[in-house]
């Protein structure tokens, strides 16, 4: 595994289209992005006001039915500060909206949840990995060394 170049959240235009799927989801036409993303409604940290976030899901664990997102920009994104002030939120996916939890994941969790999805889904994790400043060889152990480096949170429904 190779690191690149880690990415920064963007900025002008760009932020502009990265936040678009949130229009999607306040016009309830979020089904529409399937359940590859879900919407995540959080607190923040400083303000206490109500923040939202669209997000890709790396993972929806059907056993624990929760979701694992990952921190692409790593713990200085907003929503990752944010869910460690204050870890209970709201998500939607698909039609499905919840409760939830957030449970920040330790390195070795990251790297078995890597390694898992990448044997699952090589193209979409050697991708995943690449936005995240990772150039891995699709090998178990490279994705699973990506891993240990990704942050990632696990959002359990609250019960």
């Amino acid at each position: 595994m190779r690191i690149l170049e880690r990415s920064t959240p963007p900025t002008g235009v760009k932020r502009l289209l990265f936040r678009l799927p949130i229009t999607l989801y306040r016009w309830h036409l979020g089904p529409l992005l399937g359940h590859r993303f879900l919407y995540l409604e959080h607190v923040g940290r400083r303000s206490g006001k109500t923040r939202q976030v669209v997000l890709e899901v790396v993972n929806h664990d059907d056993t624990a039915d929760g979701w694992v997102v990952a921190a692409g920009f790593g713990t200085k994104s907003d929503w990752y500060r944010n869910l460690e002030a204050h870890p209970r939120a709201h998500v939607q996916s698909g039609r499905r909206r919840a409760d939830v939890d957030a449970e920040l994941l330790d390195a070795a969790a990251g790297g078995e949840l890597m390694a898992r999805y990448g044997s699952e889904h090589r193209k979409l994790a050697i991708r995943l990995c690449r936005v995240m400043g990772f150039e891995v060889d699709g090998s178990a152990d490279d994705f699973r060394e990506a891993g240990r480096r990704i942050h990632f949170v696990r959002l359990r429904p609250v019960r």
